[in-house]
């Protein structure tokens, strides 16, 4: 189908009343994945931030070049070492009708802090405080450099639409992960698109919100048609062949072939996604040892991932911080050696190997079910026998959560564009009431280490600030906490006559509230 999709009118007689026959643009997006719930604050994952910005609005959003603009917030300033306050913009609605005011911001803010995944990200935010109908105050425990990165994060729900009890009893408010709630199945925000349809697996239609406040906005698309398409090369033909519009991620087998193709864009930019394995302590005795997690991590050749499964598409790593982070260390080598990987083992005590379970998804990441295999294939060299299970997102994400692997894959982009966020979610001591290390399924714990994270996020001068992310960053290493793979690159691939090379950006949420079909 095309994504200029004609409707005219049903009758002659219709047409003749109107004048004219209107056409109607719908675009038909293929995804590797569709999102797991329409609750914004159930899932920290990028299917649900996409979803959120199609459907909703935060306060402030990242620019293509890693600026801030205004969206719900019309303006902002700092009035005082802990306070920023937001001006809301007047008028916006929510698609149920309701207005949103500095209430719905308020509530927000109060649910977030219930969230499992997001309250870590709000964990130094001590409050929102109501100034008036059109006024917040965004209230930190101490000084904040990260405010605004923050705010991009806080997405107005409607607080009428979600208050009460549903008919069996439940509060329409709650958050529950991996769950059936009033939330994941029903929404109401403020964005330019509606769910109008969504059967979980199959496809999710949204349709553009009539009354959608940002009538500046040269977005012209009518309806989108999000379908999920988890192999690569079906997904690639599908565009290929004018069946969809839009698609990513493009696999590093087939740039070369978009890039050539007629009728065609390929869109690419480098990644700060860093692909991950976790070591689990508490399932297996031995990664409790450092020798035995630095075996692990120099019997994985990263740069022949890179070079071979990702076709050189991604960034060879031996840290999280990617370059131009504040924690990122340019000295730090990627290790691999299975000779010394061999000695390590011995000297732990484990010159025989063991037996472990990995799991990992097989349509989240780039090429993540090849990775996986690469990976428990390197292992095995060093008598580390893997039992591998693959799984898709929908069915990994709730066994991830369970921590029901030995290994397991975890990829992450820094929800504040900042180095401290890696390890707020991937290696900092688990803490179920703050909400850090939420994606540390290895249960690595280093007080040290979330010392300086703490202290670095309320430094506010980005020398010091940097050399403790820096030294953070190099425990982190040198105890091998976490085997790093590499930072994932981004491909998206559009059809000609569309402006989709302005809608994508380094997060990999594309704006397709901005997107603009040319007619």
């Amino acid at each position: 189908m095309s994504f200029l999709k004609s409707c005219v009118a049903a009758t002659a007689l219709a047409a003749s009343l109107a004048g004219a026959a209107f056409a109607e643009i719908t675009v038909n997006v293929a995804y590797d994945a569709d999102p797991v719930s329409l609750d914004p604050y159930e899932q920290l994952s990028g299917g649900t931030l996409q979803l959120n910005h199609m459907a909703f609005d935060p306060l402030v959003r990242w620019t293509q070049d890693l600026q801030f603009e205004g969206r719900l917030a019309d303006s902002w300033e700092q009035i005082d070492a802990t306070t920023m306050r937001f001006k809301l913009r007047e008028g916006v609605k929510f698609h149920s009708g309701n207005e949103m005011t500095a209430k719905d911001i308020d509530w927000t803010f109060d649910r977030i802090k219930q969230s499992p995944d997001f309250k870590g990200i709000f964990a130094p935010f001590t409050d929102v405080e109501v100034v008036d109908d059109y006024t917040v105050d965004l209230k930190t425990s101490e000084p904040y450099p990260l405010v605004l990165h923050t705010a991009t994060y806080l997405f107005a729900m409607d607080s009428a639409f979600y208050t009460g009890e549903t008919a069996d009893g439940k509060d329409k408010a709650e958050v529950v992960k991996h769950g059936d709630s009033f939330a994941s199945r029903n929404i109401s925000g403020t964005g330019p698109f509606v769910v109008s349809e969504r059967e979980q697996g199959v496809k999710v239609v949204f349709d553009r919100f009539d009354g959608y406040w940002d009538t500046e906005s040269a977005g012209n698309v009518d309806e989108i048609v999000l379908t999920p398409i988890k192999e690569d090369p079906t997904r690639v033909a599908a565009l290929l062949s004018g069946d969809v519009d839009f698609i990513a991620p493009v696999p590093p087998t087939d740039l070369k072939r978009l890039e050539e193709a007629d009728g065609v864009q390929l869109i690419t930019m480098p990644g700060t996604r860093i692909i991950t394995f976790q070591m689990n302590q508490d399932r297996v005795e031995a990664f409790k040892d450092p020798k035995v997690r630095q075996a692990v991590d120099y019997a994985v050749n990263n740069a022949g991932i890179v070079d071979r499964i990702m076709r050189g598409f991604g960034t060879v790593a031996a840290q999280a911080s990617p370059e131009g982070y504040a924690g990122y260390i340019g000295g730090l080598e990627p290790r691999f050696d299975v000779k010394k990987a061999k000695a390590l083992m011995a000297e732990a005590g484990y010159e025989d190997g063991f037996s472990i379970t990995m799991m990992a998804p097989n349509n989240r990441y780039v090429n993540d079910d090849k990775i996986a295999q690469a990976v428990a294939s390197m292992l095995s060299q060093i008598g580390i026998k893997v039992d591998l299970q693959t799984l898709p997102k929908a069915q990994y994400w709730p066994e991830f959560d369970e921590r029901s692997a030995d290994m397991m894959m975890i990829g992450w982009h820094s929800d504040t564009e900042d180095s401290a966020n890696f390890h707020q979610f991937l290696t900092a001591c688990p803490d179920a009431e703050t909400g850090n290390g939420q994606y540390n399924s290895g249960n690595y714990c280093n007080e040290e280490a979330d010392a300086l994270m703490n202290k670095a996020n309320g430094e506010t001068d980005p020398e010091k600030r940097a050399a403790m992310l820096q030294e953070l960053e190099q425990i982190l290493y040198d105890e091998a906490a976490y085997v790093p793979l590499h930072w994932q690159n981004l491909a998206w691939g559009a059809k000609e006559g569309m402006n989709a090379g302005e809608i994508v950006n380094a997060l990999n949420f594309p704006y397709f509230g901005d997107l603009v079909v040319s007619e």
